[in-house]
């Protein structure tokens, strides 16, 4: 039986469930085409764990919904998407939902709707450790199923951290993790819920406890939980990506809830960082206490002041100053620059190019274009703009 938060949760949408709704579904049909330019596979995956009704009482969708749509548009994924859809508790008003806005035909693969319990029930662990990797005719191996798997619980239990980085074994699946900071936070203090924190952060777990202490800060503490989480997917699976998505409340100034995506793939987290950035609206890159991108639904309507202005402008200085000592006297294309920079930043592609032209205005990089096109903008990430670093003395 659902908790009444739960059931009550999807009365009416609030500003940070429509921007998570937003931030998934315009993230898969992306993903997809990623993947799709490395290889055509069988089948794309989306599974969602807790994907409640898929319409809220005051008839705004949801994720399913919405993500459903946005796949639809495009015939090469329309043909090969597969949905797998669980939920406990709303499971039957999912599927109800769902045909009354889309035919039985109209995805190649049938959606599933599924109703078990998320951590009780063993056929799902095992589902999700299921590998759809195989060989082709020239020997190469491939994933004919890669997936994104959408995990939000209403808090953090019933994540189990094992099984997931499981799943992310295969190539290109990925994990999107939404969790519940309010409760996460005051639960690590409290022995009552050390066995579900221990299904999150398995190795982690103790450490966490321990650095969290020395944290003032909500932000602080957060960034802590939140490195914890990637650090076991790193210690299972080697080298991952991990960027985190806050929320902050509706009506205080503290944080509620953060999504958290994973991806073994630098194209993967380029193209996350680009749609935080799209819903972003505290910092022009990332916040800087806790280094994640947020929404805040009370700035949504509100003038920014100048202060607010520049403290957008901050982060892409401090790109600028990082990308100026890193390729002194170097000449190097814009886009190669990019490739192998944002790998180890959380700014995007766009953040990139800010600060490359705020390099070129002060006279401390030159730029030309190779395609023999004219430009209105000095620089643009791509093979064609070659960047040159002023020499530093």
């Amino acid at each position: 039986m659902a908790s009444n938060d739960n059931i009550n949760f999807f009365d009416q949408q609030k500003a940070n469930s429509r921007i998570k709704a937003r931030i998934v579904s315009e993230y898969f049909p992306h993903y997809c085409q990623i993947i799709a330019s490395k290889h055509m596979p069988e089948r794309f995956g989306y599974f969602d764990l807790f994907s409640g009704p898929g319409v809220y009482e005051d008839g705004q969708e949801s994720t399913p919904i919405l993500l459903a749509r946005n796949c639809h548009r495009m015939d090469f994924l329309r043909q090969r998407l597969w949905m797998v859809f669980n939920d406990a508790y709303w499971s039957d008003k999912l599927k109800e939902n769902f045909y009354q806005r889309f035919s039985q035909t109209d995805f190649g693969f049938r959606p599933h709707f599924g109703h078990s319990k998320v951590g009780e029930e063993p056929e799902i662990d095992k589902f999700l450790r299921t590998s759809w990797m195989k060989q082709n005719q020239s020997g190469r191996i491939y994933n004919e199923c890669p997936s994104v798997l959408f995990i939000d619980p209403f808090g953090y239990k019933a994540i189990h951290t094992d099984v997931l980085t499981d799943f992310m074994k295969s190539w290109g699946n990925e994990v999107f993790i939404f969790i519940n900071s309010k409760r996460i936070n005051p639960a690590l203090d409290n022995p009552k819920f050390e066995e579900d924190l221990r299904n999150l952060l398995p190795t982690t777990f103790d450490q966490v406890k321990i650095d969290i202490r020395t944290k003032r800060t909500l932000g602080e503490r957060l960034q802590v939980i939140i490195n914890g989480i990637g650090e076991e997917f790193k210690r299972k699976l080697g080298h991952v990506f991990y960027t985190a998505f806050k929320f902050q409340e509706e009506d205080i100034n503290t944080t509620s809830h953060f999504i958290l995506h994973i991806t073994k793939g630098p194209k993967g987290y380029e193209l996350i960082k680009q749609i935080y950035n799209d819903f972003d609206n505290v910092g022009a890159a990332f916040d800087a206490e806790s280094n994640t991108y947020t929404f805040d639904a009370k700035m949504d309507n509100r003038p920014q002041s100048l202060f607010e202005e520049e403290l957008r402008r901050m982060p892409i200085e401090t790109l600028a100053k990082r990308l100026w000592k890193k390729y002194a006297n170097q000449t190097i294309s814009a886009q190669k620059l990019f490739d192998e920079d944002q790998k180890e930043t959380k700014f995007c592609r766009m953040h990139y190019a800010m600060a490359l032209r705020s390099l070129y205005s002060k006279g401390a990089l030159q730029s030309r274009f190779t395609d023999d096109k004219k430009h209105v903008v000095t620089v643009l990430i791509n093979d064609n703009c070659i960047l040159t670093f002023v020499n530093h003395d």
